[in-house]
């Protein structure tokens, strides 16, 4: 039975064809994500939208620093309290319907002191 070499995985080399260099190692880019700043420090922007959206009104939330799972976290909390659906990708937390004002009240309550309404 052939041993399998774990390294080596193909998907990984995608846009490496050949190499006559025996001691070739393919090395990946590996994506740092950028550190979560606290939440004094974040300046968050509370908006209404309507674009590509068929008319629905949403409350958009931009400008979050930091990982991809505070970002999720902060938008569960935002849509339960709100008691509705939405999304967080991306930098940015869509909130379902018009709840700007109490997403801003919200985001002052857990600290995050740099919150802008915007239009």
């Amino acid at each position: 039975m052939a041993k399998k070499n774990i390294n080596n995985d193909w998907k990984d080399r995608l846009n490496v064809v050949y190499s006559t260099n025996p001691d070739f190692q393919y090395e990946t880019e590996v994506q740092e994500e950028t550190p979560t700043l606290s939440a004094g420090q974040q300046k968050l922007r509370v908006q209404l939208d309507r674009k590509n959206r068929g008319g629905k009104v949403v409350t958009l939330v931009t400008g979050f620093i930091g990982t991809d799972e505070d970002l999720r976290e902060l938008g569960k909390l935002l849509k339960s309290k709100c008691g509705v659906g939405g999304s967080a990708k991306d930098g940015e937390i869509i909130v379902q319907g018009d709840f700007k004002q109490k997403v801003i009240d919200l985001l002052r309550k857990e600290g995050y002191t740099q919150t802008k309404p915007v239009g």
